[in-house]
């Protein structure tokens, strides 16, 4: 009687998933309270990009490692300029994303819509700041030391950067979108009239 008793209560997560799963709430707890400072956010990133840049000068190696960092953080950045539902897809009838959401006007006389971005400003901090400390730590490992000759990473990086960014650009003028919303009109609400009010 007592054996089945003892078989019908929840089993105990063990002591090491207890530790881990403490870890992980701690860790999305402190990523939380993170959110609304983005300032500090982002010079924090800054600092550790260049304390990265300043071992990769100082120890003279991990070109490789710093390539695919600056690849990386290029791919965030244009995912980061580009709306959500792509509308060079939804003018050709090929969009897979559900329309439930808001999306850019294709044409002047459509509404206005709020730009989305494919990857939100905090996924871009938090993708580029793990690439930074994963970086960081790939430098203290001898065999990501792969040598290259650094120039020609340079030279095809500086490339790839202009050509991505060029086609970026166009596609921007192209649909008439802009992905900051530094010098758009904002609204502050209603006043007593009910008018809205335009700051």
């Amino acid at each position: 009687m007592d054996d089945a008793s003892e078989d019908s209560r929840p089993a105990q997560p063990g002591l090491i998933k207890k530790f881990f799963l403490t870890i992980s709430t701690r860790y999305q707890t402190f990523l939380d309270s993170t959110v609304p400072h983005l300032l500090p956010r982002w010079i924090s990133t800054l600092v550790m990009m260049i304390v990265f840049l300043a071992r990769i000068l100082y120890v003279q190696g991990w070109y490789i490692v710093t390539y695919a960092l600056g690849i990386y953080q290029l791919n965030l950045f244009i995912a980061f300029l580009t709306p959500k539902i792509d509308p060079a897809l939804e003018e050709l009838g090929e969009s897979d994303i559900e329309e439930d959401g808001p999306e850019l006007p294709t044409k002047a006389d459509q509404e206005f819509r709020p730009f989305i971005r494919r990857l939100p400003e905090f996924k871009f901090w938090y993708g580029a700041t793990r690439a930074v400390v994963i970086a960081i730590t790939c430098t203290f490992f001898e065999f990501f030391n792969i040598p290259v000759f650094w120039p020609i990473l340079v030279m095809y990086f500086i490339v790839l950067f202009v050509i991505t960014m060029k086609r970026q650009i166009k596609h921007m003028i192209k649909y008439r979108y802009l992905p900051f919303t530094h010098g758009k009109q904002k609204y502050r609400g209603k006043d007593d009239s009910g008018d809205v009010l335009k700051s």
